[in-house]
């Protein structure tokens, strides 16, 4: 299944040194499946949200309801450092003095909570370990900057009473997200063992579609600390994403290298099994 057109070019975006043309906006997307007019719609409407500009004739970049988030999701390459030793204090953020009602609000405390780490222990009631360099301070900054509305308070605990300590420490799967670490950095590694084998249109596609699973893991990770989950594990499964995140970067650069140098990616077509298949024409030569 092809990606959303408006995600795409935002990741894209969010991964780009600088701005996007739109020449690269349709050949990147064209490897998906995505056409020509779909592309520019999703451009119209992006730019209509604020979440591109115009960066020059033809080129877009992060507009300013996108650059917070942007901003926060592209630290995922430092994420280990967030970290630090758990001494068993929580960090909690009430929400009972919130509304309810705004839904847009309402969508960005929760995105807000859920990218932090927190859980719901009981209703209006937030936590997690409170293990992030930093601590009550620089989280309350992150949240407030995520989506939280400034009147939730934002503070650390302890002395959770034992049925609450018992019930927080089972908020997380630590089981399932150790697993997951290790299966999604076995993935990542058996891809890399053979990319040099693929045309540069289908390693893009693929490192596109794998590595933009594995960034939204990490990004949506909770950081717990041991004995919660293996950090171990989840050290291992962050150094395989960066390795494959660099190799993903030389492969994209070299084929909007392609398409800036006046190549074409051909409307890519799915076919009954839901394979895509591309045609790449060199500069100069138009498509049969």
């Amino acid at each position: 299944m092809a990606p959303n057109p408006k995600h795409l070019i935002l990741n894209l975006l969010m991964a780009a040194d600088g701005p996007l043309t739109s020449r690269e906006a349709v050949g990147a997307c064209a490897l998906f499946g995505i056409r020509e007019n779909s592309v520019r719609v999703a451009l119209v409407r992006l730019s209509a949200a604020g979440l591109v500009e115009a960066a020059g004739r033809g080129s877009y970049r992060l507009g300013p309801q996108a650059a917070p988030l942007a901003d926060d999701v592209s630290r995922w390459r430092t994420i280990e450092q967030r970290a630090c030793d758990w001494d068993g204090r929580w960090l909690i953020v009430s929400t009972g003095a919130l509304g309810r009602s705004d839904r847009p609000a309402l969508r960005a405390r929760e995105r807000a909570l859920t990218m932090a780490g927190f859980r719901e222990l009981e209703p209006t009631l937030y936590l997690r370990p409170d293990n992030l360099v930093g601590h009550a301070p620089v989280v309350r900054e992150r949240l407030y900057k995520l989506g939280l509305d400034p009147n939730a308070p934002v503070f650390s605990a302890h002395d959770l009473d034992p049925a609450r300590e018992q019930t927080a420490r089972q908020l997380w799967n630590g089981q399932a997200l150790t697993t997951s670490y290790k299966a999604t950095r076995q993935k990542l590694e058996r891809w890399m063992a053979h990319a040099a084998q693929l045309d540069t249109e289908v390693a893009a596609r693929e490192s596109y579609l794998l590595g933009n699973e594995a960034i939204r893991q990490l990004v949506f990770d909770p950081l717990l600390p041991e004995p919660l989950v293996d950090v171990a594990e989840r050290r291992a499964f962050n150094e395989a994403v960066q390795a494959y995140d660099r190799m993903g970067h030389v492969i994209w650069q070299k084929l909007l290298a392609h398409l800036l140098s006046g190549g074409r990616i051909d409307t890519a077509i799915e076919d009954t099994n839901g394979t895509i298949s591309t045609k790449v024409s060199p500069p100069g030569k138009r498509p049969h």
